[in-house]
């Protein structure tokens, strides 16, 4: 077992699964109200593996994250209040009300996403990891996703091409033992995930995904040996779900006494009552870390319940390229010039409306270049830009 970190770490660790625990308890709950719209996917079961592997980052790593992403999005210092209000769809979640539960995103903490797409996030991470390289610095990137995306097409590509191009990216596979309902065994041929790397020159390791000290052991060490070879590295995180796949999800690929068993390896605790008897916290303490967990969630179902939903006009907010006759904004830094120009296009002939729209890629551009500086990305200017014809981004 990997020894135990300075006791105010250990603190935090525990504190940290436990509120993420209490919020996808709560979560499951709104949506049985009717209160979250969607799909929801809990991570209960897995704290130990989202906490230990993001310890093992530095503020200035990247962490990109699957549809199941409420505890990576806290875990990385989002607010529960505006984790909660993303699931309300409010205007105070931390996607503006725009995502839901498979979409979180934190920019300002460097967390990447959730993804809907299975194995859609690991070409994203490759090409994170390769804007730290072109950038020279020594960020490493993290790409969570489950053992069902280890059998997508993106999976081969996108580790062959973090091979060649020596890519600072950590790729873990959370495999918590099913692909939606199908075992392991039944979707993969290779079980032994950590080797499906090897041939395309990515070597792997593995954890205890239940074990918060062990996982954070190997993804302190994987983190450490991309950062400083820039390589990519395969991590397998041994874990299981304790709820379906989603909420919407039956069960009835597998059996209750399955489920038992491994909720005897519950790893929240497994880790209370190891901190326990090495008398860094004692039974009081952790029933104090318990009562402010449910605190602040409660705190944060009564913050989402008093933000308010979008407002109809924003709906064309952040679309790239518009049609003439939808009305919206430029999701890139655009002048009033630039914006008087192309409402001009929209009622012009087609090649004066071809040549408006050919400005959008370098507004773009420099809207990129301004958020390496920390500039904001949003509209300054309202349009009508595009023709029918225009191709979206």
């Amino acid at each position: 077992m990997a020894s135990l970190p300075e006791p105010d770490r250990t603190r935090e660790w525990l504190s940290t699964m436990t509120l993420i625990r209490r919020f996808e308890e709560r979560a499951g709950e709104m949506y049985a109200r009717a209160k979250v719209g969607g799909f929801l996917h809990l991570s209960i079961g897995e704290e130990a593996t989202i906490v230990g592997s993001a310890r093992a980052l530095r503020d200035s790593d990247y962490l990109i994250s699957t549809y199941r992403s409420h505890g990576h999005a806290l875990v990385r210092g989002t607010p529960p209040e505006n984790v909660m209000a993303e699931l309300f769809g409010r205007v105070d979640g931390c996607s503006g009300g725009r995502g839901g539960s498979m979409h979180m995103f934190d920019l300002s903490r460097r967390f990447m996403g959730g993804y809907g797409i299975v194995g859609g996030n690991l070409p994203i991470a490759a090409g994170i990891a390769l804007s730290s390289d072109y950038r020279d610095t020594d960020e490493v990137t993290l790409c969570v996703f489950g053992d069902g995306a280890s059998n997508q097409g993106t999976f081969g590509e996108t580790l062959n091409l973090a091979a060649l191009w020596k890519l600072p990216v950590v790729f873990m596979v959370t495999n918590n033992q099913f692909g939606m309902g199908t075992a392991l065994r039944r979707h993969s041929a290779v079980t032994d995930l950590q080797r499906k790397g090897e041939s395309l020159g990515v070597p792997g390791m593995r954890c205890d995904g239940m074990d918060v000290l062990d996982t954070h052991a190997v993804l302190a060490e994987a983190v450490a040996r991309v950062r400083e070879e820039r390589c990519p590295v395969l991590v397998e995180a041994v874990t299981y779900r304790f709820r379906g796949h989603s909420m919407a999800d039956p069960e009835q690929y597998r059996t209750k006494e399955e489920v038992a068993l491994w909720r005897e390896r519950d790893p929240i605790p497994a880790f209370a009552e190891l901190l326990i008897g090495e008398g860094v916290i004692d039974e009081a303490e952790r029933e104090r870390i318990d009562a402010e967990a449910i605190a602040r969630v409660d705190a944060a179902v009564e913050f989402a319940e008093a933000s308010p939903f979008p407002a109809p006009e924003s709906l064309y907010d952040d679309v790239y390229v518009l049609d003439p006759n939808v009305r919206g904004r430029y999701s890139a830094q655009t002048s009033e010039e630039q914006a008087n120009r192309a409402r001009t296009a929209a009622a012009a002939p087609e090649d004066s409306a071809q040549a408006a729209n050919d400005e959008i890629p370098q507004q773009l551009t420099q809207a990129l270049a301004a958020g390496e500086d920390g500039g904001e990305t949003s509209a300054t200017g309202s349009s009508a830009a595009g023709s029918s014809a225009a191709g979206a981004s």
